[in-house]
């Protein structure tokens, strides 16, 4: 099939129907929605006919994901929603239903995509010749992080022994019968492929960035005292405890904090924490934000900081949006030592890297950048140039190898 005048598919390749499956309601305020609908609008442009099937909006009136998200219609990518309704139960049980009946429905997709496990399992379990290949995208091994995550988020549960054997089992038959397989990290792969063999058709692809076809880099401001900010969620793994320690160390410094839901229990307890250490002066929560203003938000900023603590999720498993955002703002980057994280970062080149939680050490870091501009500026601008690596168009391109290749088994 040749490629129209707007596509950006290379001469070699073959504009796929792709149907990406995301048991989401749409606009979603994490990183899950916009990775979706990013890596989703990029497939897209690149050639692709994307049919993107999530969950309606709970918001009222709901909120339009193109406008939600800052991204321009297409004609080549499509939403729809899965008539699931009710308790929570009940929307995953009519979504999955909805979902198998679109795999395998008439007028089938070349290719079948999630990063929901359940999605993938399912579909996995049908015989390859009933079904498209499928392509799951994993962002971590399920049992390990089900048992972590009540002490990584507040409102999570406990999981049971039966409830992580019988993620075992679906982690293990998707592993083995998914046509390609996406691992976000080049880590995650190799645990994976330690566990359970090796396998065809893999490939470690990071999440990216939006990037302006007429970005330049412009030095960061320099007004006293400079601004230390971080943006993302909350959570207790996502180390902002550990920034307010560090913080109260620094005091010639001011804080910004972009992110938190107000109906969550992390933003009042880091609140709290803040007046604890008396720094509501100089530490601004800004609270959630639409994803087009944080970049705004980041270029006000002197140093980022991205503190992360080791865990399930985040030491081999992570590729944070933040991340590839901070990049693209050409900022000073401060960052947690992870194996995940040294996939993208380089100490000394694009940021200085801290032991994970330690606060002393990230006070020590922040510290040398406000004391040193000329390091600042050649971090930030390293980091400005490393951004280009990590378009969502180039994410797009590493997946349509693993895509293409699908079709062939």
């Amino acid at each position: 099939m040749a490629a129209d005048p707007g596509s950006r598919l290379a001469e070699q390749q073959v504009a796929l129907r792709l149907i990406y499956f995301a048991d989401i309601r749409l606009p979603l305020e994490r990183a899950n929605g916009i990775q979706t609908m990013e890596t989703c609008h990029a497939l897209a442009v690149r050639g692709h006919h994307v049919h993107l099937i999530t969950r309606p909006d709970t918001h009222r009136p709901p909120r339009d994901p193109y406008e939600y998200y800052g991204l321009s219609r297409h004609a080549r990518f499509t939403i729809e929603h899965a008539p699931a309704a009710g308790p929570a139960l009940a929307r995953r049980l009519g979504y999955l239903s909805f979902a198998l009946g679109r795999a395998l429905g008439k007028g089938r997709a070349d290719v079948l995509y999630t990063r929901d496990l359940g999605v993938a399992s399912m579909i996995a379990a049908v015989p390859r010749t009933l079904r498209p290949p499928l392509v799951y995208e994993s962002h971590g091994y399920a049992p390990d992080v089900a048992s972590e995550l009540p002490r990584l988020v507040a409102t999570a549960q406990p999981a049971g022994r039966l409830k992580l054997e019988r993620l075992a089992a679906r982690e293990a038959r998707v592993w083995r019968d998914a046509e390609g397989y996406v691992t976000i990290t080049r880590a995650l792969a190799d645990r994976l492929a330690a566990r359970f063999g090796e396998r065809a058709n893999l490939a470690a692809v990071p999440d990216g960035v939006r990037l302006s076809p007429d970005r330049r880099w412009t030095p960061p401001p320099a007004p006293p005292p400079p601004i230390v900010a971080y943006a993302g969620h909350l959570y207790a793994w996502k180390g902002v405890d550990v920034l307010l320690d560090a913080l109260a160390q620094v005091a010639e410094v001011r804080g910004l904090i972009v992110g938190g839901h107000e109906e969550e229990p992390d933003l009042p307890r880091l609140l709290g924490r803040a007046r604890e250490l008396g720094m509501t002066d100089r530490v601004e929560f800004t609270g959630l934000r639409p994803p087009r203003s944080v970049q705004d938000l980041l270029a006000s900023a002197n140093i980022l900081v991205l503190p992360n603590l080791a865990s399930a999720i985040s030491t081999h498993a992570t590729s944070p949006l933040k991340l590839f955002e901070y990049l693209a703002a050409g900022r000073a980057i401060v960052a947690s030592d992870l194996p995940s994280i040294r996939e993208v970062l380089t100490e000394g080149e694009t940021a200085l890297l801290v032991p994970a939680g330690d606060a002393n050490a990230l006070a020590g870091a922040i510290r040398r950048l406000t004391l040193d501009p000329a390091l600042r500026s050649r971090l930030g601008r390293a980091a400005f140039d490393t951004a280009s690596r990590y378009g969502w168009d180039r994410r797009a391109s590493r997946l349509e190898a693993v895509l293409s290749r699908s079709t062939a088994c």
